[in-house]
């Protein structure tokens, strides 16, 4: 959700990118990818699939991806939170538009979302996956990021 608050057009850009990394066998086409973001239980679409581990791993690649090529993005919203006093912008614009999103997408009913939707509480959840996705650039970002999901 991250990714998709930072490019607008990121559902086109994961299955351009799912392409360039070889991954068309485990990811076809756009409704599969579509099919397995929406196997997150806090979506009002929720699709309770078992996702296999090569779909896994396939996500977790595309998001890497996603991050380097966004990381100037990404950059600018932290600076921008780091300076919320001079230059508050950036961040303002992304945590606007994740509530945006959330609220659309997001089943608001459930007690995880409402937390995500509270102003006192959302600062502090928003900058960890800002930071999750600038931490994710390095070359063992795969890595990090796998160890973070399996791990949360």
């Amino acid at each position: 959700m991250a990714l998709e608050t930072i490019d607008l057009n990121c559902a086109e850009s994961l299955y351009s990118l799912s392409d360039q990394l070889n991954l068309n066998e485990i990811l076809p086409n756009k409704v599969t990818i579509w099919k397995l973001r929406n196997n997150n239980p806090m979506r009002n679409s929720f699709n309770n699939n078992n996702i296999k581990l090569e779909e896994f791993e396939a996500l977790i690649k595309l998001t890497v991806e996603m991050a380097k090529f966004l990381y100037p993005f990404i950059r600018q919203i932290l600076q921008s939170r780091d300076d919320v006093i001079k230059n508050p912008k950036a961040w303002n614009e992304f945590k606007k538009r994740y509530i945006e999103l959330i609220s659309e997408r997001f089943n608001t009913n459930s007690m995880k979302v409402k937390r995500l939707l509270d102003p006192s509480l959302n600062d502090e959840i928003f900058i960890k996956i800002i930071l999750t996705l600038a931490l994710c650039i390095s070359e063992d970002g795969y890595l990090k990021l796998r160890t973070t999901l399996i791990n949360f």
